[in-house]
């Protein structure tokens, strides 16, 4: 049977609950290729990982990595890269040949060039032998493949993880409604900007402090892709009139843009949005100078309280995207990046099959609870009915959450200890379970576009630079549009040829 790479909102849901039976049954097994495979040779195996920072990097041999050692057989050197440098350092490594044993990427350009450039193992026929990787949704693995194999290991995500995470208390004083047509964000912006919600006598407040990923070519998570499929755009790439075009070519997401435009001319935006780091924006909501954050809904309750140090009586609350026709957001590629195994550094077939063997058993209940949820007795305790409280959240996000966001492991709904919400927690969770009937797809997910493979930095580069110079109003409409031209000229044409004849290759 062919495999569909793109996923109907009702599919999805079906997906969703397949995989809760799939994970359930992870349980009950017992990996038995990792422990044969993590002990195969003598000694323990050596594992080089580089992956992308998440928040302060932990230092060398913490009691973390020191549990994932001793459980897994292996000695564990992570290289941290800043995650605003790491593009830049992976085509480095990548051109010199020097790369670690395991490589996180993500699914863009220069990785599908290097993934067809013959660097990496194709591993998808290795899976069969490891239980806990074998018995992964297929559709996670679907998402990353390129000419039909499969390189990658993904990072586990869910699919319908936006939501607007947002100050109920300065919407409440304010008047406010939840945003859900363009004119309702301009007033929204509006009123957070000139009406000193903080009480401080200045005009230092924002409806959305932007950071410079706001248009993020790779990432359906950008907030102006978020807000401009709310309205009816497609998700990155989407079908008119039997073509396969990008969402910038589209009305909703020209009038998406033409309101970002409006609130920087007035001010009501933070005027330096195309230089700020995703770091600072957060900073900003800590302070308590942001109404909203562009977020996953399953992290409401950490953004509440990240602002109450700040803001003790701050309330908190998080909604679904919603527009003129109703819940509406881009759909999420199920995983936060993937894991590749570069042929120079893996050198034979048996080291391959260890480290196959230790993802492998990060997949295992014990490792689900360490990645998920930390050491007992120091980041949580169990409940009397068996759950996870989280007893230090700030010792957690510092000790263990770079670990979880790194590592592969089934933190939802997966084998380790079920997490004890609290009320807003739980809110964030059912909505991320509710959007997967709103879950729109990217059609271009894993079609391949050779001009894309070769040039798809350089155009994405050109959109992005030009959608920031229209908001900021350096060109106009028309200039928007011979930017536009530009594009299709440099290769956007051939681009939106060859994904249209993909797509139509599909099995749909």
């Amino acid at each position: 049977m062919k495999k569909k790479h793109v996923i109907s909102v009702v599919t999805a849901f079906g997906i969703l609950v397949a995989a809760a039976s799939i994970l359930a049954a992870c349980g009950e097994k017992n990996g038995q290729a990792g422990q044969d495979g993590a002990q195969a040779e003598n000694g323990p195996l050596a594992v080089t990982i580089a992956t992308p920072q998440v928040g302060e990097a932990p230092g060398k041999d913490t009691e973390v990595e020191q549990a994932i050692e001793k459980y897994t057989g292996t000695e564990i050197d992570i290289q941290w890269i800043p995650a605003a440098a790491f593009e830049d350092k992976k085509n480095i490594m990548i051109a010199s040949d020097e790369m670690p044993k395991a490589f996180k990427i993500t699914y863009n350009a220069s990785t599908l060039n290097a993934i067809q450039s013959g660097l990496f193992w194709e591993i998808g026929p290795y899976l069969q032998d490891y239980k806990n990787l074998a018995e992964i949704n297929p559709m996670h693995y679907d998402n990353i493949k390129v000419d039909g194999k499969l390189y990658g290991l993904p990072l586990y995500r869910d699919i319908g993880r936006a939501g607007i995470v947002y100050r109920k208390d300065w919407f409440n004083e304010l008047g406010l409604k939840i945003p859900v047509t363009l004119d309702d964000w301009y007033q929204a912006a509006k009123a957070v900007a000139e009406k000193d919600p903080d009480k401080n006598g200045q005009r230092d407040s924002y409806l959305l402090f932007l950071d410079k990923s706001y248009n993020d070519p790779a990432a359906s998570s950008a907030f102006l892709t978020r807000l401009a499929v709310s309205q009816g755009a497609p998700n990155k790439w989407g079908v008119v009139d039997g073509k396969v075009i990008p969402e910038f070519m589209t009305e909703p997401y020209m009038d998406a843009m033409k309101l970002l435009r409006r609130l920087y001319e007035e001010k009501l935006i933070n005027q330096d949005f195309s230089v700020v780091q995703t770091a600072d924006a957060d900073n900003k909501w800590n302070a308590g100078q942001a109404a909203m954050r562009n977020a996953v809904a399953s992290a409401a309750a950490t953004s509440y309280i990240n602002v109450s140090k700040a803001v003790p009586h701050a309330v908190v609350d998080v909604v679904q995207f919603k527009g003129p026709s109703g819940y509406r957001l881009p759909a999420e590629p199920g995983n936060n990046g993937f894991f590749v195994f570069p042929k120079s550094s893996v050198t034979s077939e048996a080291e391959l099959k260890r480290l196959l063997a230790f993802f492998d058993k990060l997949l295992e209940p014990d490792m689900s609870t360490l990645l998920s949820r930390g050491i007992e007795g120091k980041h949580f305790k169990k409940t009397e009915d068996g759950k996870a409280d989280i007893t230090d959240l700030t010792l957690f996000n510092l000790e263990v959450k770079p670990y979880r966001d790194s590592l592969p492991s089934f933190e939802v709904g997966g084998q380790g200890l079920p997490l004890k919400l609290n009320e807003l927690q739980a809110k964030g969770w059912d909505i991320v379970a509710a959007n997967l009937e709103h879950a729109v797809p990217n059609v271009a997910l894993t079609l391949l576009s050779p001009t894309y493979t070769e040039r798809g930095s350089e155009l994405d580069t050109m959109i992005r630079d030009a959608q920031t110079k229209f908001i900021m109003g350096k060109v106009d409409e028309a200039g928007w549009e011979a930017e536009v031209a530009n594009w299709r000229k440099a290769g956007g044409d051939k681009v939106m040829e060859e994904f249209t004849e993909g797509y139509n290759k599909l099995d749909k």
